[in-house]
């Protein structure tokens, strides 16, 4: 059950989905002020955001941002199990982070627990969806189809999740025209056209690193301005340009010198022993 440390105050007012439908307008703008959100873009009919408005996320703090997919992730898993209502604590322990953390990153979208039940899965899912600007399928285009590329084309869960992959491009003529999940591969002359045609929001960069700076600019020419990046390179961009990198080696790097200080702990441990019993 939840605590009464998830309502800033006992005269916190009710989620917006436990309000009457006539309620639910003013409540919704409520929350869009509370999490720094226009409220110009607010149906009048639902109060929630009209078809082609980008809720800001002005006054959320980076971190918080950072932590709002794990959130998301922790709340579809629940709703995928079928759980209606949880509590901070137990969301919290879903997503690796404390309690007290987890309650005012929510304060940031407007929400608030409710004193003896928790938080509403399904809303509170619709809540960090539009902050994270969900709302909406994001055009993706993916440049570099090897392996990786590849399995990334081929991931039916980014529909679900807000992103659909508009192309795939790539130099290799032996890869031009094949069919990649729902996209045909076409080749990296066309990247400028791809993006305006289909109006990118996003590049994926999947190419050697000899290469990956090059597309990039080329990216960001055409009018990219978010960018991931799993090349093994760092990328210049230019102010306003947003990169994230994804490196597998260095992630299993990190991993092997965990486990190397662990199986030293484990070696020193039973020398210890060893030593305490002659």
């Amino acid at each position: 059950m939840s605590s009464a440390a998830e309502l800033p105050t006992s005269e916190e007012p009710p989620a917006p989905h436990e309000l009457p439908a006539a309620a639910r307008v003013s409540a919704a703008a409520g929350v869009s002020a509370a999490a720094g959100l226009p409220t110009a873009g607010l149906s009048a009919a639902t109060g929630v955001p009209a078809v082609g408005e980008r809720p800001g996320t002005v006054g959320i703090p980076d971190a918080t941002v950072a932590r709002l997919p794990v959130y998301l992730r922790a709340l579809y898993a629940l709703a995928e199990r079928g759980v209606s209502t949880v509590a901070s604590d137990e969301l919290a322990t879903a997503a690796g982070v404390n309690s007290a953390k987890l309650r005012r990153d929510l304060s940031y979208l407007g929400s608030y627990g409710i004193r003896g039940v928790g938080y509403d899965v399904d809303y509170l899912v619709y809540q960090v969806s539009r902050a994270l600007g969900l709302t909406q399928n994001w055009p993706v285009v993916i440049v570099g189809a090897g392996n990786l590329g590849r399995a990334l084309a081929n991931y039916g869960g980014f529909l679900t999740r807000g992103f659909r992959i508009s192309a795939v491009l790539d130099t290799d003529q032996a890869m031009v025209g094949r069919e990649l999940g729902s996209v045909i591969v076409r080749h990296v002359s066309e990247l400028e056209a791809v993006v305006s045609s289909n109006g990118v929001a996003i590049g994926v960069i999947a190419v050697p690193a000899g290469a990956a700076q090059a597309v990039c600019d080329r990216l960001v020419a055409a009018g990219v301005t978010s960018i991931l990046n799993f090349a093994p390179v760092v990328l210049n961009v230019a102010e306003g340009v947003d990169v994230r990198k994804v490196d597998l080696s260095i992630e299993l790097q990190i991993l092997a010198f965990h486990a190397q200080r662990r199986s030293a702990e484990r070696f020193g441990q039973a020398a210890g022993h060893a030593a305490a019993e002659a």
